[in-house]
């Protein structure tokens, strides 16, 4: 580790970090504004469901901040033991309240769909919005696009959509990504449900 450097500042929080988390519990918050049982759908409402499906896949989209993770843990000379430990617990938190903010996203809707008797909506929702938050992950992690930038920049973020849509190497990655969000959706799904029944 260059003597510059102290550990404190490898092991203190990154501020782009802390603003991929407040991003991943946007849509978090959306999904109990949006999908309560009576609420009215006015034209605010559809807004608010476009700022939901917009800001989604920056919940999943945490996980590949595992990059900031290896990157600190790989410094040399070694960081110590406790410093390691201490990283480890901060993204280990970060990841998991990213991506439970992205599976409890998606119940609310589910319970909503199945509210309003759309239960056999459910799977292929949830499968294209996997499908979605696969293609704004690329665009985030390898084009460094944001949900913003559907406003500010739409035209570039068409472009760039159709570009790697016709691509070979960022249409496998997104297909990684969709394989990868969607086996991890299941499995932390099946978790919650059976930790919200046993309650």
């Amino acid at each position: 580790m260059d003597s510059s450097v102290s550990v404190w500042d490898v092991i203190r929080p990154n501020f782009h970090v802390g603003l991929d988390l407040f991003l991943a519990l946007v849509p978090l918050v959306l999904s109990y504004v949006l999908f309560q049982e009576n609420l009215r759908r006015s034209l605010v409402w559809w807004f608010g469901l476009v700022a939901f499906i917009a800001f989604l896949p920056n919940a999943p989209y945490t996980l590949t901040d595992i990059i900031h993770f290896l990157a600190k843990v790989q410094i040399q000379p070694p960081l110590p033991a406790w410093a390691v430990i201490l990283l480890v617990i901060e993204f280990g938190l970060y990841f998991l309240i990213g991506f439970q903010a992205y599976v409890l996203s998606l119940i609310n809707l589910g319970d909503y769909l199945r509210q309003h008797r759309l239960g056999n909506w459910i799977l292929p929702i949830e499968l294209c919005l996997h499908a979605l938050s696969a293609v704004g992950i690329y665009l985030g992690r390898f084009q460094r696009l944001n949900s913003w930038n559907i406003v500010t920049a739409s035209e570039k973020v068409f472009h760039q959509t159709v570009q790697d849509f016709t691509s070979t190497k960022p249409l496998e990655v997104m297909i990684f990504l969709f394989l990868g969000i969607t086996a991890l959706y299941y499995l932390v799904k099946t978790i919650d449900l059976s930790f919200m029944r046993s309650r």
